[in-house]
């Protein structure tokens, strides 16, 4: 929704030098094995430029064909360093934080505002979710907060009966589950229906509307890191009315990354043509006032600073920015 309203009205107001933005949907299922296949669709359109990929574990391998086939591209949702770290690309870019910063941000709430005195911390096992799970655990290593668990589960997996039942024993304080939301969506509802009654938090691969459909009233009172709620962001009343305009919604933890990530692409391509190489260099040196703000990049692609925060699911699976 973010990419497609942001050309729509580009398209609306003329295109770019000239031309009109055709979007080429593609969708990798969030499947590693999907990820390589859906960067050289991305190739074989002849396309120069993309928003992709979403997530971390479809991101991590495709990075190389962009890279390789310089094809500007800018994830929007993927958070692990491995992105930008593997290779240090030249061709690729983010709109969103990295989990080296919402790992420590997430400790740093669950240390100073939460203060539990034990955590456990359970991770889905996949590029994504161990790596913010570690991240986590890495930085409450630094703090009073006692670390009792700290476990992976399978993804698909229907029965977390087992997991539960060892969280059920120690009994800590904090839960802290670190992937996607269809695992945590059954653990949530599994460990309610066995009265595991304690306080789970998550980073923003978890904040999926299915996640309601999934846990049902369990998800009351989750905890998620999210990207600050930019559409509060002044400035932007405009592309909010642009949404309703267009039946489009702006609620989506990645939905004003991907709207920025097509501003940064248009933005730059306007400054110095079509060429890609020439839009790399050009996005590697210069700032960007965006829908999530003022966007620079270091040598590596990533985003010199980003604002995430926490989030508190109610009852009625609606999301609420808590102060921090």
């Amino acid at each position: 929704d973010g990419a497609m309203l942001a050309i729509e009205e580009i398209n609306a107001a003329g295109g770019v030098v000239g031309k009109q933005l055709e979007p080429l949907l593609i969708d990798d299922g969030c499947e590693p094995k999907q990820a390589v296949p859906a960067a050289n669709r991305v190739v074989n359109s002849g396309a120069k430029f993309a928003v992709a990929h979403a997530c971390s574990g479809t991101t991590v391998p495709a990075v190389n064909v962009y890279d390789q086939e310089g094809i500007v591209a800018i994830t929007p949702g993927a958070t692990s360093p491995l992105v930008t770290d593997t290779i240090r690309p030249h061709y690729f870019f983010r709109t969103i934080g990295r989990d080296d910063q919402q790992g420590p941000f997430a400790a740093d709430y669950i240390a100073n505002v939460l203060k539990p005195k034990t955590v456990a911390i359970i991770h889905d096992k996949q590029t994504y979710g161990s790596g913010v799970a570690s991240q986590v655990r890495d930085s409450l290593g630094d703090t009073d907060v006692d670390i009792v668990l700290f476990e992976g589960i399978n993804v698909g997996d229907s029965d977390y009966s087992a997991v539960i039942t060892k969280l059920k024993s120690i009994n800590p304080d904090l839960i802290y589950f670190g992937g996607y939301h269809a695992e945590l969506g059954l653990l949530l509802r599994q460990a309610r229906e066995q009265d595991l009654q304690t306080q789970f938090m998550g980073p923003e691969g978890v904040a999926n509307e299915d996640l309601v459909a999934i846990a049902g009233p369990a998800v009351a009172d989750l905890l998620v890191t999210l990207p600050a709620d930019f559409t509060k962001l002044p400035g932007n009343e405009q592309i909010l009315e642009h949404f309703k305009t267009y039946g489009r919604s702006p609620d989506g933890a990645f939905t004003m990354t991907a709207y920025a990530a097509v501003q940064i692409l248009v933005a730059s391509i306007e400054a110095v043509g079509e060429d890609p190489d020439a839009v790399a260099d050009y996005m590697h040196s210069n700032a960007f006032d965006t829908a999530i703000g003022k966007v620079e990049y270091d040598e590596k692609g990533d985003l010199k600073e980003f604002e995430f925060a926490v989030f508190k699911w109610d009852e009625n699976g609606e999301l609420e920015q808590l102060e921090f």
